[in-house]
């Protein structure tokens, strides 16, 4: 018989409920007890000037403060509107792993846990941390294969990580019903830790290192000034701040519209339930390992001698607390919940009994409601804000635990040196733009919520809140014949089908629907002539008496001549690649910049960033939106826009890197002479509304010559073949120009004192430990895409960084970083690709040469070398 109080739930009974109230109220409960009372100094002094104010007192921004102070920052000042936790870390799950499906995210996974590992040593307090590892379930072949796909990008990480056999994953969690499991994934040292008590140590050794905790504290309004700094209104008085760091939470919004900026943030409520105790689980002679149900969709831990376990519902069931975007977060809100609501959760709690069976007779002490705040695309926004001076953010977190001894430490090496430690990019807050509306960011948040445990599939579409506003002109005319990719608010073609092929979304660890179509496109751009949209770039426009100095400031390569374009790189004070753009020189001290549709806002800070500091006289405006662009490629591309225009194309009139500014079927365009195909092609820069007539006249004047559409699949393996490297993928800020093969483009005897010359130099002198190089594979069903392990004599020595099949020679092509006694022409190495080492083979890159420079060895008669 029941006790009095208790419900029974299909096999849970739920002891009284101890969260009542209305559905979407919040609900007070009581904080946890132990706070160590900050010394009586921290709490009554107050400083009119501080190097840098820290904006909320959750665990991110306390370990940003807990960073800085300890790094040697003086007046490091966090103002917290409460108290310390208040928000989403006090009642969060607390999970600590090493595993991150990404690449980078893996670095502060990684920080984060060893820094837990010694905090308590280091600060006196305790921090509860459990390290018994963890294990990811999978229950179908397909997660095998990924499991499979994520041990090759671990390989050349620090992080431990195995896959384990079902024997293996019952001797550890003796409790599981091992009827449908296949293989595990398993990470020794994670865990999970107790956020109050872990966010009182970083506060501790904040205090230790001298900086300033003020609570309650609100800050009320912020001022910025004419010399950067900022003015920081709160009820204690006025405070002058260099920098100013949002770190509020789900507070964030709030403090962003401060001063007039809609950070694309958005509070969910998630939900977690613990047990009282399970005889089973009291009975076990070790903790149990952290275990995540990815076909369930939810995690499970022990929790003294029962379990807690949360799940991630489906994102027509999950519950985004709308009101809170539209009329902002309660007055007052911190330390509270809301209503539980497991019917919403239901068939997750029946996956986990099922999966873990002594939970059919476990009671219900405590189900916990909380918020938590998401962007569109669940990672957070950390970093230095585009269009507003001295003004970081760290939000967004919606695993802020994991993240935020990391983030801290990453922050705080930026501000202090000047420049990102490492590649970061994927959490740029300047990945979002005017496009980023409130109706997109609920349906991003509400698809990446209930997409948390879907499986990982390499070149992953997600379609919520797609189409944006940013569509270029031929959005319309291509919809229907090609398959979309979503690049920074654009929809850009990835590949086109004909009639009758299969034109779904079909992702998979092999090759799927779209291979032969891209190799049709691939011979399309070879052998005739092809057309794709390029709008997606990022283009500025920079002018003024200064615009010379300041380019030459920040770009290695010199600058082109009027009417000429060359590739150029930004570099960072420690001589790693920041950007890469394209640089054309259109009149006396007026240029087009071009950059990637990922970098568009990363590269324009630093632009405007730089042209401040130095004290420049520049105009610079971003034309991203204003100008659509067009890409011909092939060797019928010069004959097919002859027809349309009356300016001269031929070889020796119009030359590659040249840029001219003419009348294609009577539209005015920005034609320049590159492409990254590395075929003879132009790229043709217009007004946007002008896209789809400029369009529809060069498909019609193509038609002799067989013209046809082409992707940016195709478009990668045409560039790979010709050894082009790519922003992000073979340079980026863990890597240095001469490394990645870029000495070209870099010109250290050049006059002006470059950003990173410096450093440059010191590395050239020392000599590189290892270099990019070009591998050939002979694989079967499968082809590396970038981030695989590279082996050597049975050591992981490095890893790809992007890769495809190559049309040409029928078989895999990748870019790769190995040690530079390996790099040698000839030298015989292996990658991994889902769990299978296949050989490979150095190569002379390029694996085909350019157009130009075929062109250039034919006049010099050089067939043979061709």
């Amino acid at each position: 018989m029941l006790r009095p109080g208790v419900r029974r739930l299909r096999g849970l009974r739920l002891l009284g409920f101890p969260l009542r109230g209305f559905p979407g109220r919040p609900l007070s409960v009581c904080s946890r007890q132990g706070e160590e009372n900050p010394p009586l100094s921290a709490e009554s002094r107050w400083k009119d000037r501080a190097e840098t104010v820290i904006i909320g007192g959750g665990c991110v921004g306390v370990s940003l403060a807990y960073h800085l102070a300890k790094a040697g920052m003086k007046d490091v000042v966090l103002l917290e509107k409460s108290e310390l936790t208040a928000g989403s870390t006090w009642h969060a799950a607390g999970l600590t792993t090493y595993f991150h499906p990404g690449i980078n995210l893996k670095k502060i996974h990684y920080y984060s846990i060893k820094l837990y590992e010694k905090l308590e040593e280091e600060t006196g307090q305790v921090v509860g941390f459990h390290q018994p590892g963890s294990i990811r379930i999978a229950t179908t072949p397909v997660r095998v294969d990924e499991f499979k796909y994520q041990m090759t990008r671990t390989g050349w990480h620090a992080t431990e990580q195995y896959i384990i056999e079902p024997e293996k994953i019952q001797e550890m969690f003796p409790l599981l019903n091992m009827n449908k499991i296949l293989a595990g994934l398993y990470n020794p040292g994670d865990g999970h830790i107790d956020p109050y008590s872990l966010t009182m140590a970083l506060a501790a050794g904040a205090r230790k290192y001298g900086a300033l905790l003020k609570y309650p504290a609100p800050v009320t309004s912020l001022k910025p000034r004419s010399d950067g700094t900022w003015d920081v209104e709160t009820p204690h008085g006025s405070m002058r701040a260099n920098r100013i760091v949002n770190a509020a939470g789900f507070w964030a919004r709030e403090v962003g519209k401060m001063i007039g900026l809609e950070h694309p943030l958005i509070p969910v409520q998630h939900q977690y339930i613990i047990t009282s105790t399970i005889p089973e689980v009291k009975a076990l002679k070790r903790e149990l390992p952290v275990l995540r149900d990815l076909e369930g969709s939810f995690y499970l831990r022990q929790e003294r001698d029962g379990l807690l376990f949360g799940p991630y519902e489906s994102q027509e069931k999950m519950k985004v607390q709308d009101s809170w975007v539209t009329s902002g977060v309660p007055p007052g809100f911190g330390k509270e919940l809301f209503e539980s609501d497991l019917d919403r959760i239901m068939e997750h709690v029946e996956a986990a009994m099922d999966l873990v069976p002594v939970l059919k007779k476990a009671d219900i002490i405590r189900t916990v409601n909380g918020p938590i705040t998401y962007s569109p695309d669940i990672l957070p926004m950390v970093g230095p804000h585009q269009g507003v001076r001295n003004y970081w953010v760290a939000v967004g977190f919606g695993y802020g635990i994991i993240h935020a001894g990391g983030v801290g430490k990453y922050l705080s090496d930026w501000i202090l040196h000047g420049e990102p430690p490492f590649d970061l990019i994927e959490l740029d807050p300047n990945r979002y733009g005017k496009w980023t509306t409130t109706e997109y960011t609920k349906a991003k948040a509400r698809e990446s919520y209930g997409c948390n445990n879907i499986v990982g599939y390499p070149k992953e579409e997600r379609f919520a809140g797609r189409p944006t506003q940013r569509v270029s002109g031929l959005y319309k005319t291509l919809e229907s014949k090609c398959s979309m990719g979503f690049h920074a608010g654009w929809e850009q073609p990835h590949w086109f089908y004909k009639p009758g092929q299969d034109a779904g979304y079909r992702p998979s660890f092999y090759r799927t629907n779209w291979f032969e179509p891209v190799g049709s496109e691939y011979q399309q751009v070879m052998q005739r002539v092809g057309v794709i949209d390029l709008s997606p770039f990022g283009k500025f426009n920079i002018k003024g008496q200064d615009s010379i100095r300041l380019l030459d400031h920040v770009f290695a390569n010199v600058i082109p001549k009027v009417g000429f374009t060359n590739i150029s790189h930004m570099l960072t004070p420690k001589g790693r690649v920041y950007a890469e753009l394209t640089v054309s020189h259109q009149s006396p001290g007026e240029f087009l910049l071009v950059t990637g549709s990922g970098s568009e806002l990363h590269d324009l800070r630093w632009i405007e960033e730089e042209a401040i500091k130095g004290g420049c006289d520049v105009e610079i405006k971003n034309i991203t939106d204003e100008l659509g662009v067009l890409g011909v490629a092939g060797p019928y591309s010069r004959k097919v826009l002859q027809k349309l225009t009356s300016e001269d194309l031929s070889d020796n009139v119009f030359k590659f890197l040249q840029t001219k500014s003419l009348k294609v079927s009577n539209i005015p365009v920005t034609a320049i002479r590159i492409s990254y195909t590395g075929e003879l092609g132009w790229e043709l820069y217009h007004r946007q509304e002008d896209s789809a007539a400029l369009y529809d006249a060069i498909m019609n004047a193509g038609q002799e010559e067989g013209i046809d559409n082409f992707g940016t699949y195709a478009m990668n393996a045409l560039r790979l073949e010709k050894a082009f490297r790519a922003w992000g993928l073979e340079m980026n800020c863990d890597t240095n120009p001469l490394e990645a093969g870029l000495e070209s483009f870099v010109k250290l005897n050049k006059p002006a004192d470059f950003i990173g010359k410096q450093a440059l130099k010191q590395i050239k002198a020392k000599g590189l430990k290892r270099r990019l190089v070009c591998l050939t594979l002979a694989t079967d069903d499968v082809d590396p895409e970038g981030n695989e392990s590279v082996w050597y004599d049975g050591k992981v020595v490095g890893n790809t960084t992007s890769g495809s099949y190559s049309y040409r020679i029928q078989k895999s092509l990748a870019f790769a970083y190995v040690p530079v006694e390996l790099s040698k022409v000839g030298q015989q190495v292996e990658v991994e690709l889902l769990g299978k080492n296949y050989p490979a083979v150095v190569i002379q890159e390029p694996l085909v040469l350019t157009e130009p420079t075929r062109s250039r060895l034919q006049k010099k008669g050089g067939k043979d070398k061709i």
